[in-house]
């Protein structure tokens, strides 16, 4: 069956896109347009909406930057490494003297050993990061999280911070940031958050850390479902991105989940 289309110039940033309205039904799917993938193409509520590529300058600062963040692995010998792990033990336990970088008292924030340092090679230095950040912006919802506060909690509870590196390991995979060609629409609705605010990883962090605790509190979820209730987060992840009214992180849903 043949589509016909009415296109007109909807204006985002500094950059001219088209928006495409059906007035009959395609037997196709949203396809990328045009082989520079200056714009891409995805439904929402009955209508293509063709968000750019080409980033504004600022765009452009800020993504480079996330992913210079992305490329930095955890390195034990580095001061300011060092430094940000014990940030995270004060935001963690305010008061609680830490009796070294190398110590048991890891293991009771969800470490795997008595070194944390092991733990990073998947996510590298941005998963601290995305910690510290958490912990010094909601306070509160860390906090219940850390301790594993509210709700019926299973015998076999997923470690915090291992699971906290792997929600920045999944968000990097969901991004999808260093592919040469975007293979979904949630990639380019991110960038254009990214103009929004240059923290938006690290709150879209935040969310994702909320939103998996609800879910395995929700599925009553052992850790042998941890991976499963990743894959569901992600997907609630992406469904909240690209809702019609979400133009900052702020606007998900699950965002009110963060205190």
């Amino acid at each position: 069956m043949k589509c016909i289309r009415v296109g007109i110039v909807l204006k985002i940033g500094s950059c001219k896109c088209m928006l495409i309205k059906d007035y009959a039904t395609c037997g196709a799917p949203p396809a990328w347009i045009g082989k520079g993938l200056t714009c891409v193409c995805f439904k929402r509520k009955g209508v293509y909406e063709r968000i750019c590529i080409n980033l504004t300058p600022l765009q452009e600062q800020r993504l480079q930057r996330l992913k210079n963040r992305m490329k930095v692995y955890f390195d034990a010998s580095r001061l300011d490494h060092q430094g940000a792990l014990k940030a995270l033990w004060s935001a963690s336990y305010p008061g609680q003297v830490l009796n070294g970088l190398v110590s048991e008292q890891w293991k009771e924030m969800g470490w795997q050993g008595r070194d944390p340092s092991t733990d990073f090679r998947g996510a590298g230095f941005i998963a601290l990061e995305n910690l510290l950040f958490f912990a010094k912006t909601f306070t509160t919802s860390f906090q219940q999280l850390l301790n594993k506060q509210g709700g019926k909690r299973a015998t076999w509870e997923y470690p915090f911070a291992v699971a906290g590196v792997n929600i920045t390991f999944m968000i990097m995979q969901m991004l999808d940031l260093d592919a040469s060609k975007p293979r979904n629409f949630v990639r380019p609705v991110f960038i254009q958050i990214l103009s929004e605010s240059e923290w938006a990883f690290d709150l879209l962090y935040c969310v994702a850390f909320v939103v998996m605790d609800k879910q395995w509190l929700d599925r009553n979820a052992t850790y042998m479902e941890f991976n499963d209730i990743l894959k569901s987060t992600r997907a609630q992840l992406e469904r909240e991105l690209l809702s019609d009214d979400v133009l900052r992180i702020e606007d998900m849903p699950s965002y009110a989940l963060l205190r």
